[in-house]
């Protein structure tokens, strides 16, 4: 990461990307769908992380805009080409084979940049693969269609049944899904989602299914937090899943601490976290300040934060 960040050039524009493809199984498919980002001039691939209960792969990529937007553009055609919609198993809501493109500002880049480049990629998507598009976040052409949950209401299944309606048509194509892409969303917005994991000392399912419904914002919790509870099989134990929309409004010791609170209502500790993906590093300094309770502390006391500046 150091070498990434040496080698920005200071007055480019770079958009981070987090596209979710539907497909957490095959490491061969996700191979061939992630190449394209791999080997594009001006982009960078940070990671991916491939879940085999969500059946989907998070993908974390940023480059400049336009060298962003063609490599997105056929990367999503390898996903069209290698995941049937009509086939797909997972336990995480999706709408198609490539589910949703957020994008973020991330260096010298603004939210308009972002809008922007959302609205030149739906576009080209529709144009080369025909694949329908909803519009969120920033992009959204109304405020229902801001959350994701709404779009994704009756997953692929129930979405394709009702997609010829006023309320749930598609903002680019016909008003249908494509028999085997599905559709795909795409998206601008001022913050990272941080995928977080909170793994119980418990195999009791309907236990992390109880805190999760009581840390998400929709049932009572915070506002900029969503969670299910689930069961990974890498995990010995069940999982409070967690996505945390503003770590700088709810960080992730809040979060951490309340759902340690609940599990010990139940008798239950915490066996570990993780967190999935990239992270800015000032949404971990707000732990590291909390759990240790310092004054006067100061960002550029970080000695890798020099970097960037030369």
């Amino acid at each position: 990461m150091v070498e990434l960040i040496l080698n920005m050039k200071s007055k480019s524009k770079y958009i981070l990307a987090v596209p979710n493809i539907s497909d957490g199984r095959r490491k061969d498919v996700i191979e061939k769908i992630i190449t394209p980002l791999k080997i594009a001039e001006k982009v960078n691939l940070i990671g991916f992380e491939p879940e085999y209960d969500f059946n989907r792969t998070v993908i974390y990529v940023f480059g400049e805009p336009e060298p962003l937007k063609d490599a997105l553009i056929k990367m999503a055609g390898k996903a069209y080409k290698f995941i049937n919609m009509e086939e797909h198993e997972g336990s995480h809501p999706r709408i198609g084979a490539l589910d949703v493109i957020p994008l973020i500002p991330f260096k010298n880049s603004t939210l308009e940049d972002c809008c922007i480049l959302a609205e030149k990629i739906g576009e080209e998507l529709f144009k080369n693969y025909q694949v329908p598009i909803y519009f969120s976040g920033e992009n959204a052409r109304n405020n229902d269609r801001k959350e994701l949950s709404f779009i994704r209401k009756g997953q692929y299944e129930g979405l394709k049944k009702v997609a010829h309606t006023k309320e749930r048509k598609p903002d680019l194509g016909p008003a249908r899904l494509h028999n085997t892409f599905g559709a795909t969303i795409i998206s601008s917005s001022s913050k990272l989602a941080i995928a977080y994991n909170v793994i119980l000392d418990s195999d009791d399912l309907d236990l992390a299914k109880r805190i999760a419904r009581s840390v998400r914002g929709p049932s009572g919790g915070f506002s900029t937090v969503r969670a299910i509870g689930v069961r990974f099989p890498e995990f010995d134990g069940v999982v409070v899943s967690i996505n945390l929309f503003d770590c700088y409004s709810t960080p992730i010791y809040r979060i951490y601490e309340f759902v340690k609170q609940e599990a010990n209502r139940y008798g239950v500790r915490i066996k570990a976290s993780e967190i999935v993906g990239p992270i800015k590093l000032s949404q971990l300094l707000n732990s590291l300040e909390y759990y240790l309770s310092l004054i006067n502390f100061d960002y550029s006391q970080i000695l890798e934060t020099h970097l960037s500046e030369h």
